[in-house]
């Protein structure tokens, strides 16, 4: 019987599937001495975004076998959270030590070790749903008052959240946004967050005008035919590309945006080639795929009983969720260019891995759920077997 889980796992596969195929179309160059790319499927198939993908379904599947609810579980140093909350903080002050972090488009957002680079802002954008959900769990009781439900947990959030804003406002928004959502779930009263709101608007307000090139995006929001070829240029050419696609597309690989005129085509901006490419009928695909892993996802954690799982869950789809949305939205027009990628189709190595993981422990949650299930339901010669009455012995019913 196929459950969400499998359907979660299908889904997953499918948009990175969708991934490799538009990552490695939108990555395709005219080169006036051979006329273009001419990449057959074994060139394909070994490509950087096709082993990416084979990695993240890899790790979703690791993910599947982690026994989230134990992360909970234990005390002390043996209690893994505090550990991630430290290392997040360590990650993102290493992108600033000379010879480790790795400056790409004027940003400091990378480490570099050797031939392998990574993104310490996705690492911490998982790990923080990690670390409110163990906080929130263990202090239920405690989470409408405002030291401890309110005031303690932000104070971490902040710090992450300044770490990241000076290199990537987008992400640091998203961590903020759903960070303030998983504390509201777990208990912390809504006039406390309530009151937050005039300080996060002052410090964005503050942030864009630090940066000019933010000043110049929100500019180009409001009227992108002021500077068509200056400040307005994403803008434009990524709504030229999604009307250009019509109902079925140009067809896969005949996308003209794509050759020079549309910046980022294969990360912030890959779902404009899909609106060229396959039309209205793929972006509406990609929708509705990501509509579903939603469905799944709230079908999971809305059965699940342990508080830990239910924050991290929820937590986990709406990053995901949000995510997906902005960058529609910056698609199309209806927001500020921002540096938000498509969750699983957007390239990106880091971004790939760990969301597919973080799925996978989605449908470990699952996993876990059937199987008490199916230990409770079991017969009571199973259920006692070498031990003592009302002992359930988990190894004789599989």
């Amino acid at each position: 019987m196929l459950r969400a889980g499998h359907g979660l796992m299908l889904i997953v596969v499918g948009l990175l599937t969708l991934g490799v195929v538009m990552v490695t179309s939108a990555g395709l160059t005219v080169h006036p001495a051979s006329g273009g790319d001419d990449l057959g499927f074994f060139e394909v198939l070994v490509s950087r975004p096709a082993i990416f993908a084979a990695l993240a379904v890899v790790l979703m599947a690791i993910g599947s076998r982690v026994p989230v609810g134990r992360l909970c579980t234990g005390g002390g140093i043996a209690c893994p959270v505090p550990w991630m909350a430290a290392g997040i903080v360590l990650l993102l002050l290493a992108v600033h030590v000379p010879g480790l972090g790795r400056e790409m488009n004027g940003a400091r957002r990378w480490i570099a070790l050797g031939p392998i680079g990574f993104q310490p802002s996705e690492a911490a954008k998982w790990g923080m749903l990690a670390v409110l959900a163990w906080y929130g769990a263990r202090r239920a009781e405690r989470m409408g008052w405002i030291r401890e439900g309110f005031l303690i947990p932000m104070a971490f959030v902040a710090v992450v959240c300044v770490l990241i804003v000076t290199e990537d406002l987008g992400t640091a928004v998203l961590i903020l946004l759903v960070s303030l959502a998983v504390l509201y779930a777990a208990g912390t009263r809504l006039w406390q967050i309530a009151l937050l709101l005039p300080f996060i608007a002052a410090g964005f307000a503050a942030a864009v005008v630090a940066s000019p090139y933010r000043v110049d995006r929100l500019r180009a929001f409001l009227d992108p035919y002021e500077d068509p070829q200056g400040i307005g240029y994403h803008v434009l050419q990524s709504m030229a590309a999604v009307s250009g696609g019509g109902l079925a597309g140009r067809g896969l690989g005949n996308g003209i945006q794509k050759f020079g005129y549309l910046p980022e085509d294969t990360t912030d901006f890959i779902f404009a080639v899909i609106c060229e490419e396959l039309g209205i009928v793929g972006a509406a695909i990609v929708v509705c795929l990501y509509l579903a892993l939603l469905l799944c996802g709230f079908s999971i954690i809305r059965r699940v009983e342990q508080p830990f799982q239910r924050l991290l869950g929820f937590g986990i789809l709406l990053t995901i969720g949000l995510q997906a949305l902005v960058n529609l939205l910056v698609v199309t027009g209806l927001a500020p260019t921002k540096g938000i990628a498509l969750p699983l189709v957007s390239a990106g190595g880091t971004g790939w891995c760990l969301t597919a993981f973080s799925v996978g422990l989605l449908v470990s949650m699952e996993r876990a759920g059937v199987r008490e299930g199916a230990i409770a339901e079991a017969p009571a010669h199973c259920r006692e077997a070498d031990g003592p009455p009302g002992e359930i012995v988990a190894g004789e019913v599989m």
